[in-house]
């Protein structure tokens, strides 16, 4: 699976050549319920079909859908999706991107690609990473309230001690054996010669150093999301000592995280992920209150879009599940005209906020219904 980070929103948003497709999709990653995914995605193209119809010929739409043909008779990637998907496609690029949470059913033809999920999914609001430590072996998990996902780690990542040092390991011979079930500290036994204790120390910080920085430099840094460490309680200061990752939560989760199932550890997680979440966002609704108290701050979409245009927000709130459809026909007073979401040329106004806000140097946060600070779908903090 491709690496979903911002760099990839980026890249979304320097293409030019419309028309641009997006279409979202729960899946299934087990028999039979992902049977049914095939015949899902088919309807969803078969909306897009509708909507290209409108502008474009019959011949013309065949080859804009030929890629989505294509890969609804792919067998193999049908048998190993994730909780959602997302394809996206223009003349210049295809992108069919699993994504391991559920994502609402959407079928997009407009003028710009639609980012709202794939940014609610990678922004680090309710989003985190867990790291899985011991001196066997680590594991990356990608976390949210809800879900934990193990991460297949990219080439170069260390698994273990052996990846990490190689021949630098001080005792070439010793291994490190963890005993102890579900919920029971374990505790590390060493076998082999050499095994003093100050060596076998030494090995452990060289470890979790190079650990440390490949997570944050391939992780955290792409992401912004929160890092907690689940580990036994001796390896906890060693590493936060080691770590120059500043997205590294100073508390972590003390227990063997093979020795816990996945619910009970995306629990464990969300007990101190959520007191972060609930502070983060009072902060920003906090400061949008302010703001726009100060006349700085606006929730009314004819403002707002007026002053996307002139990269004055800084700050944009824009709500998760709300379509809007509404153009803004002129990129420079920022005018806007009701549409219909079928148009090939409109995709929903809070998606193409965003986008414009990101393209100013600004900041988007995807909040869901019950945390937005204004009834409109999109609160905007002004720079000036």
């Amino acid at each position: 699976m491709e690496l979903l980070n911002t760099e990839l929103i980026q890249e979304l948003l320097a293409f030019t050549r419309a028309p641009f497709l997006s279409l979202y999709m729960p899946t299934h990653k087990v028999h039979p319920q992902n049977l049914q995914d095939i015949t899902r995605f088919k309807n969803l193209v078969g909306e897009l079909k509708d909507s290209l119809l409108q502008k474009y010929s019959a011949e013309e739409t065949k080859k804009f859908l030929e890629p989505f043909e294509i890969l609804s008779n792919d067998t193999d990637f049908w048998n190993h999706t994730s909780d959602g998907l997302a394809v996206l496609s223009s003349p210049e690029i295809f992108k069919a991107l699993r994504i391991p949470v559920t994502v609402e059913e959407l079928a997009v033809a407009a003028d710009s690609f639609h980012t709202k999920p794939l940014r609610q999914y990678l922004q680090s609001a309710d989003h985190f990473h867990v790291l899985g430590l011991s001196l066997n072996e680590i594991r990356l998990y990608e976390g949210t309230r809800n879900t934990l996902e193990e991460v297949e780690l990219t080439p170069g990542v260390p698994a273990n001690m052996t990846d990490a040092l190689g021949e630098e390991l001080t005792d070439k011979h010793t291994t490190v054996a963890s005993y102890g079930g579900a919920g029971i500290q374990s505790s590390a036994m060493h076998h082999g010669h050499g095994g003093k204790k100050e060596e076998r120390d030494k090995d452990a910080e060289r470890f979790f150093r190079v650990v440390a920085t490949n997570i944050y430099e391939k992780y955290s840094k792409p992401t912004g999301w929160p890092l907690i460490l689940a580990a036994l309680p001796e390896h906890h200061s060693l590493f936060q000592k080691v770590s120059k990752n500043p997205f590294l939560v100073p508390e972590g989760i003390q227990i063997n995280p093979t020795a816990v199932a996945a619910d009970k550890l995306v629990k464990l997680a969300w007990e101190i992920m959520e007191p972060v979440y609930v502070s983060k966002i009072t902060k920003l609704t906090d400061r949008y209150e302010q703001a726009k108290a100060n006349g700085k701050g606006s929730d009314n979409i004819r403002e707002a879009s007026v002053a996307a245009v002139e990269g004055k927000i800084d700050t944009i709130l824009i709500e998760a599940d709300r379509m809007i459809a509404v153009r803004i026909t002129n990129p420079v007073t920022g005018n806007t005209q009701k549409k219909d979401l079928t148009d090939p040329k409109v995709d929903d106004l809070l998606d193409d906020m965003g986008e414009l806000v990101i393209k100013m140097g600004g900041s988007v946060i995807v909040l869901p219904s019950d945390m937005m600070p204004s009834e409109t779908g999109l609160a905007a903090i002004y720079r000036y």
